[in-house]
């Protein structure tokens, strides 16, 4: 609770809100959205899932494949407001100079968890949305390779 509460002040500040407006030109631009999704991923694999990325690494890394989707066209269905906040909160996860800087071992992702945290309690249902849309996917991937 307490991580979701410094996430919030995170997200109200200066910082976020240049954020949000960079977040919305990539949200236009499939191939930003792309690159973005691989820079993101090769900084969560370094970081690794262990310690202070646990607690959010399976919310980051569906944000990651929601991205992905939706510059694919696969997955549109989700609200413009939402999308922008969740490329937000990706670029903030990329910032290494933010809140805590990244470099800072043991603490530099606290504030990236805590972001992530406020993030996906504000996007739920839409989160959620797009883990059902993605589990259907791939069963129907793996029924037309079945019947193939």
């Amino acid at each position: 609770m307490a991580s979701k509460r410094f996430g919030k002040r995170i997200v109200g500040g200066s910082l976020f809100a240049g954020l949000l407006s960079k977040a919305a030109q990539y949200a236009k631009n499939p191939d930003k959205l792309r690159d973005l999704s691989r820079e993101a991923r090769k900084k969560a694999e370094s970081a690794g899932s262990g310690a202070p990325l646990k607690e959010f690494w399976e919310s980051l890394t569906a944000f990651l494949r929601l991205i992905r989707a939706y510059a694919k066209g696969e997955f549109r269905e989700i609200p413009w407001q939402k999308l922008v906040l969740i490329v937000a909160s990706i670029l903030y996860f990329l910032t290494p100079i933010d809140v805590i800087p990244d470099f800072v071992v043991g603490l530099g992702y606290l504030d990236d968890a805590a972001v992530i945290a406020w993030v996906v309690s504000a996007v739920r249902s839409v989160l959620d949305d797009f883990l059902r849309w993605e589990s259907a996917a791939a069963r129907a991937a793996g029924d037309s390779r079945a019947s193939s």
